[in-house]
């Protein structure tokens, strides 16, 4: 019987990966992918490398979303000690009144960083430790007026007796007269208030002079008293003159840099002695024990 001229066609038809060129082709990728292709089945290198790019990205996100929750959580927390603050200063208000200075008998309400604008504070928070310092001085220049009696000095007693005075009346009447207007000036930015600040605090420039200068008798133990003292042989008495001298000139010297301060500042709001005489004469001294805004 014949053999059938198209039984291998047939075969191939029923089997095409029968052919030989096929079977060599899937025998060889490269002759299917190309010799660059089959690179990706030789390693695995470039697919790690795109799992580690990856891994940056997420790690540079998460230390992004680690720093925001970070700064929320600061803000909360800042938010959080306002609410204390403000629930303690309501506790205080309510079991003392509004007032709160001074912290052992509270006669009136005293607070820079609340009622000072933000620009002048620094220079109101200055004014304020120097009254301090005026205080301080005045007490220890007391105590040395009553070592010079106790040492035997000739004026001892109109110095002790004139010490004893200027503790309280110069530390009162230094906060009411200087200190006091010039607070209120920067809160209330009016003409009144500084040219009530610029005459007194003037009177207080120079009576720091005078006490600077420690003449016997006037109740200052500075620099004239403190140098009898020491060549008297009154050391004890010379060593607390010596601290109240310095302590006179470091105050006085402080005011009169910021006298200066002040004194540009009012020129350059415009303030001028007409308007101050006009606040005067419309709302008298009201506007001294008024809060705020308001004169």
């Amino acid at each position: 019987m014949a053999s059938d001229p198209f039984s291998d066609r047939n075969a191939l038809d029923a089997n095409p990966f029968s052919d030989p060129s096929v079977q060599g082709a899937l025998n060889d990728p490269s002759r299917i992918y190309g010799e660059d292709d089959s690179s990706v089945y030789k390693g695995t290198g470039s697919s790690y490398r795109g799992a580690d790019d990856l891994d940056g990205g997420a790690s540079t996100t998460s230390r992004a979303e680690a720093a925001r929750l970070e700064e929320i959580r600061r803000r909360e927390a800042e938010l959080a000690q306002r609410e204390r603050d403000l629930e303690q200063r309501a506790a205080h208000i309510q079991k003392h009144g509004r007032n709160n200075w001074p912290f052992f008998y509270p006669l009136i309400y005293h607070d820079i960083a609340s009622e000072i604008p933000a620009d002048a504070q620094p220079i109101m928070l200055n004014l304020y430790r120097l009254w301090l310092l005026l205080v301080a001085t005045l007490a220890i220049n007391l105590v040395a007026c009553v070592l010079l009696l106790v040492q035997g000095s000739n004026d001892g007693g109109k110095d002790m007796i004139s010490g004893i005075v200027y503790l309280p009346v110069i530390g009162v009447a230094s906060f009411l007269l200087w200190y006091r207007p010039v607070y209120n000036g920067f809160m209330k930015e009016h003409s009144l208030f500084y040219y009530l600040y610029f005459i007194f605090c003037g009177f207080h420039l120079a009576f720091s002079v005078y006490v600077f200068l420690g003449i016997p008798s006037t109740g200052s133990a500075g620099l004239i008293n403190t140098i009898q003292s020491f060549t008297s042989g009154k050391i004890l008495a010379g060593v607390f003159g010596l601290v109240a001298t310095v302590g006179f000139a470091i105050q006085g010297l402080g005011n009169l840099w910021y006298y200066r301060l002040i004194w540009q500042h009012n020129h350059e709001q415009g303030h001028t002695f007409a308007q101050a005489k006009a606040e005067l004469t419309t709302h008298g001294m009201k506007a001294y024990f008024t809060r705020g805004s308001q004169v």
